[in-house]
């Protein structure tokens, strides 16, 4: 009796795994068939002007980190590091002589050049919606089949992302909450939390930045890769479905907290917020500056390269405090 018991809530738990891979299906675009880039469409020109009208300072936060050899990346996945190397030096240049100008001419004139190879998902970037789908189908229905080529997606690809203007806000659940416990997943409860305690309203098109602390650790590559904090599956529901959020962004290396909440999903907030909302994220952001002067509402500027067909993009956002009083 008792192993029949067992069975039968083994049972009703792989229906309800079975149920909720039901409820996760590609969303279609109310902005139509063509739509490439989800709720970035709530930004206007009206939109834009109104965030730029109420800009009460020239201090300028950069919110982007360094890239250098040996920063923090997805290599445990197999994706490659950051490499960096000298194509030119002043020194070389004078020995190989490229230019076949000589040895006085390149005496002269020093010349350095350098290249670099990257993964698109590293340092501070934005994710396409591309970056993940679900069932074979990426946002608003395009299909690898029809869409994907060797050269990349011919739908949603970073090329698409707009240049961003928009009211930011800074969640520091860090600051509201004390340093997070390993691995921490940060709950809508979390959130609100934070918002009670920095005096601060969410409005339908923001652009909400959430710290973890995790920035602190950057340069440590070993100690950064060894934690993942991160937003959970509820939260991010309730600022979308909610609070009408546009954008998304966080300290983190990947935005969700590790080991994934759910057992038949291993990426639940990406592929809620990419597949079937539509919603693009920003991840390993550099927050401590806005966190130390306590400046939660900003005006939020940033564009991303337009690398063609790519599933994210390096970006460089900045804030620029806004004055709030109507």
């Amino acid at each position: 009796m008792k192993r029949t018991k067992i069975f039968i809530a083994i049972l009703l738990f792989f229906q309800f795994l079975a149920i909720g891979q039901q409820h996760e299906t590609v969303g279609k675009s109310p902005w139509g068939p063509q739509d490439q880039i989800g709720t970035l469409n709530m930004m206007t020109e009206a939109s834009k002007l109104e965030v730029l009208s109420k800009i009460s300072s020239g201090k300028t936060y950069d919110l982007s980190v360094d890239y250098f050899v040996g920063m923090p990346s997805f290599h445990s996945l197999g994706d490659p590091g950051y490499q960096y190397w000298l194509t030119h030096t002043p020194h070389g240049t004078i020995v190989d002589n490229p230019n076949g100008l000589g040895e006085r001419m390149n005496k002269k004139v020093s010349y350095t050049g350098d290249a670099i190879s990257m993964y698109t998902h590293m340092g501070t970037h934005i994710d396409a919606l591309n970056h993940f789908g679900l069932d074979g189908k990426i946002w608003n229905g395009y299909t690898p089949e029809e869409y994907l080529g060797d050269k990349g997606w011919k739908k949603t690809g970073a090329e698409t992302i707009p240049p961003i203007i928009a009211r930011g806000v800074l969640l520091d659940v860090a600051d509201a909450k004390g340093p997070l416990p390993k691995n921490y997943r940060i709950t809508s409860q979390d959130l609100q939390l934070t918002l009670e305690k920095q005096g601060v309203e969410l409005k339908p098109g923001d652009v909400v930045l959430i710290r973890t602390g995790q920035a602190e650790f950057y340069e440590d590559a070993p100690h950064y890769l060894d934690n993942y904090p991160g937003i959970g599956l509820d939260a991010v529901k309730w600022l979308v479905e909610e609070k009408g959020i546009m954008l998304l962004g966080g300290d983190n290396l990947s935005f969700e907290a590790f080991p994934p909440e759910r057992e038949d999903n291993w990426v639940p907030v990406h592929t809620y917020l990419l597949a079937e909302k539509g919603v693009m994220f920003i991840e390993q952001l550099y927050l401590e500056k806005l966190s130390k002067d306590a400046v939660y509402e900003f005006a939020f500027i940033a564009a991303s390269l337009k690398l063609r067909g790519a599933s994210a993009s390096p970006m460089r956002p900045i804030a620029i405090p806004m004055n709030m009083k109507e």
